[in-house]
């Protein structure tokens, strides 16, 4: 009887701890379920791959100035996708935060909202995070058409266009067999 009392009770706490926001520790252990059961990103095998329509694309950078996405061309870029209030992109981010720490010299990062500017700076200064934010102009074509693809959504872009990495949902940016994998992309294509 004490056994399953024991059980009752925690079985009680977990889901309090999980629905009553109150407790203000449930979306805390959201975060982290979301980040253990992350997996990968999969490199896309090379006669699978497509090529990105073109370069013509207007973003904003952090001081909301036009720039254009040509000055990517022939570069490796990573595309992600976000949002500062969705929980699934919050969890993402300290996976990207270090694939940029370790990459961001040798690929160009676009981590792209379509929000103002007030909440997404909040939300890097709370998390202390120093990576690039780049901002959607509404309306404006883009070089990939993510249409009702989820937010977070990414994509990593080889130097000839082509799309290597295409996740949808939360991706696990900082894993060992990542980047492994980028490295070894990435030697295959220095000699350049």
């Amino acid at each position: 009887m004490r056994k399953k009392t024991l059980l009752n009770l925690l079985l009680i706490l977990l889901i309090a701890v999980f629905f009553i926001p109150q407790l203000g520790v449930g979306y805390f252990f959201k975060i982290m379920a979301n980040r253990a059961f992350a997996s990968s990103p999969e490199i896309i095998q090379a006669n699978s791959r497509e090529k990105i329509a073109d370069y013509n694309w207007r973003l904003k950078d952090e001081s909301w100035d036009i720039f254009s996405f040509q000055r990517s061309e022939g570069k490796w870029i990573f595309i992600n996708f976000w949002a500062s209030w969705k929980l699934p992109s919050e969890a993402e981010m300290n996976g990207i935060a270090e694939f940029y720490e370790k990459y961001g010299s040798q690929i160009d990062f676009y981590i792209i909202t379509n929000e103002e500017r007030p909440p997404v700076e909040e939300f890097m200064e709370r998390h202390e995070y120093d990576f690039p934010v780049t901002y959607l102009i509404i309306g404006d074509p883009r070089p990939i058409e993510e249409g009702e693809a989820k937010v977070p959504s990414s994509y990593l872009i080889s130097p000839e266009g082509e799309i290597v990495v295409h996740t949808e949902g939360i991706a696990k940016w900082n894993s060992d067999a990542f980047f492994k994998d980028i490295d070894t992309l990435l030697a295959t294509t220095s000699g350049e």
